[in-house]
């Protein structure tokens, strides 16, 4: 059975037929999905697609992207909605600094995003849920506040940083997350870093509908992801670390489960 660790049913493009797909998903050996939200509408949207499906989960938590205009209101209102009891995470949250040279004027502040980050990471311990970060090119500031949180349990989704902070990383008990990227030829770099983890903190994702992975990404590099393609990541998995593409799918699915506290 797989665990698609972070997928997005809550995004405009899975309006059509978002419940029909979801419906098939089990048939398709995926037994488990968990469904971050990235603003308040979008957490409350993850935890009804969440209630109408028994294996999918969510997550609630405001993205940096949408940092500004972040009220009192909006962190209480996450915080009453971590209480559902199919809300697994704090997410996905964290810092993101890649739109800065593309779009200056409308990309929030770097002040901004680290304060509500840190917000969000004192509502996460202070209602004993792990956390699911967002890290684009933000490695250094988003490690130095992390870290500041012992004992918090956390996840770096769609892990693009180092060897080096992959390993600091672990060492803080967390885990990592890898998505269709993976397949792309063009991933030495996390082939390199995946060999030198220990795959009990490996988790494996789609962020659909985004990353579609290779060989379906060739084919149609528009076409729309899901979780139906997170057996690409598994089978990957499977190749870096010279297992069988069974062992992954259990072990991977384990340490979601483990993580997310799902029984």
């Amino acid at each position: 059975m797989l665990f698609d660790t972070h997928a997005h049913y809550d995004d405009h493009r899975f309006d059509a037929d978002r419940d029909a797909l979801l419906a098939t998903m089990p048939a398709h050996n995926v037994g488990l999905i968990l469904n971050p939200g990235c603003t308040v509408e979008t957490s409350q949207t993850a935890i009804r697609i969440a209630e109408t499906h028994d294996f999918v989960y969510a997550a609630v938590g405001i993205h940096p992207e949408y940092s500004m205009g972040v009220t009192q209101d909006d962190l209480d209102c996450i915080r009453a909605l971590s209480a559902h009891p199919k809300v697994k995470a704090i997410g996905e949250i964290g810092l993101d600094y890649y739109w800065e040279k593309q779009s200056p004027e409308t990309t929030p502040p770097r002040a901004r995003q680290k304060e509500l980050l840190r917000a969000q990471l004192e509502l996460a311990r202070e209602v004993g849920l792990p956390v699911i970060i967002h890290d684009r090119e933000a490695h250094a500031d988003c490690f130095d506040i992390v870290k500041d949180y012992a004992g918090l349990r956390g996840v770096y989704h769609c892990y693009s940083g180092s060897l080096e902070m992959a390993r600091e990383i672990v060492k803080l008990g967390w885990y990592l997350s890898f998505t269709g990227v993976i397949t792309y030829g063009r991933a030495k770099k996390a082939r390199h870093i995946i060999e030198n983890l220990p795959i009990e903190r490996v988790m494996i994702e789609t962020d659909s509908p985004y990353l579609t992975p290779e060989p379906e990404r060739l084919q149609n590099r528009r076409m729309r992801n899901s979780s139906l393609l997170v057996h690409r990541v598994a089978e990957r998995l499977a190749d870096f670390y010279g297992l069988s593409v069974p062992e992954v799918e259990r072990i991977t699915t384990e340490n979601g489960k483990r993580f997310f506290a799902i029984d």
